[in-house]
């Protein structure tokens, strides 16, 4: 397993990322423990979480995938084992602290109190931003993506933020901080703010990357390269549409699809057409569709860590041995020209 420093922080994570949403929902406390433990096993030291989760998000999966974590944690004992990370919520969401969830100082304090209670700990590795509180383009908004506020009342919002987190990493609370979710503008305002005022640099970016979502590349990946703030990618198998198990209309029994009650934005005639390429590409230079496509996003300079996600074991497994996986300049050319004639297939 290869390991990556996070940001400029003295935090080295293993490329493999292992994600956690589905416990509580899709998996059981005791499949999520076992997840842990074969992940640690191979070499993963970096486990990613949420106050928001389980997935499908609801006031009734609010904060069990934490709770599930700290159990492990307090029955193991192996807490130093673990780089943790978790994140506060952004707005938009009524059953969380009364709907008032704006990330300001305020929501902050009571999220971070919360999550650390749940993941029965007394410090987070690196806590993120779900999402800014302007919105942005991501969670498939980019089509109706018109950013309108007031950049002033924004700047004094994240040097309020970046002063709380400040406070939280003097506290011992927390080690290194993260975005998620954010535009080359917002994660700018971060890191010009903080040099300004001497205050955290943030250290990673978590957004949604994949062979069918490169909305990351050009501009992040340049501030990525020269700000040392690298990516940790997620949902890099397209919520496992990269597979093909979804293609013609399939829902297999248990799946997100079958589960989430929200829009499926990204099953569109685009998108579809993309993974046959993909999937095609791979049988011609027999790899596993999904191993090759964690493969593609093992090996971009911008990416910290690749946040994986499996609903049984098997999943799980042939996931993180995508990290012995070298794709031949071949199979880039390959890619390449799928992403030409598919540029943003949703």
């Amino acid at each position: 397993m290869d390991y990556r420093p996070l940001g400029r922080t003295s935090i080295e994570v293993s490329q493999i990322c292992l994600g956690s949403m589905t416990w509580g929902m899709q998996n059981s406390e005791s499949e999520g423990h076992e997840q842990i433990e074969y992940a640690l096993d191979q070499g993963i030291n970096f486990i990613d979480t949420a106050e928001l989760y389980a997935i499908p998000p609801s006031a009734q999966t609010y904060g069990t995938t934490e709770t599930i974590i700290g159990n492990w944690f307090k029955r193991s004992g192996r807490r130093q084992e673990v780089i943790l990370a978790s994140k506060i919520t952004g707005p938009g969401l009524d059953w969380i602290r009364s709907g008032r969830n704006k990330i300001d100082k305020q929501n902050l304090e009571e999220a971070l109190v919360g999550s650390l209670q749940r993941l029965q700990t007394d410090y987070i590795d690196l806590y993120q931003l779900h999402w800014p509180n302007r919105g942005s383009y991501h969670f498939q908004q980019l089509w109706n993506f018109n950013p309108t506020f007031s950049a002033n009342e924004v700047k004094d919002n994240i040097l309020e933020v970046l002063q709380t987190l400040a406070r939280f990493i003097q506290e011992g609370r927390v080690r290194a901080i993260g975005l998620s979710n954010e535009t080359a503008w917002g994660i700018q305002q971060y890191l010009t703010l903080s040099e300004q005022q001497q205050l955290p640099r943030v250290a990673s970016i978590q957004n949604e990357y994949s062979l069918v979502c490169r909305l990351f590349e050009p501009d992040l990946h340049e501030i990525a390269a020269a700000e040392d703030c690298g990516l940790l990618a997620w949902s890099p198998l397209s919520r496992g549409a990269l597979s093909g198990k979804y293609l013609n209309g399939a829902r297999p029994e248990g799946s997100r699809l079958t589960l989430d009650p929200r829009p499926d934005l990204r099953s569109t005639e685009q998108n579809e057409k993309a993974i046959t390429e993909y999937l095609a590409l791979a049988s011609k230079h027999g790899l596993d569709p999904c191993q090759m496509a964690l493969a593609f996003v093992n090996s971009c300079p911008f990416v910290t860590s690749t946040i994986i996600g499996a609903t049984t074991m098997e999943q799980l497994k042939t996931n993180i041995d995508s990290s012995k996986i070298v794709l031949s300049d071949e199979v880039f050319k390959g890619i390449e020209a799928i992403r030409q004639g598919f540029p943003v297939p949703y």
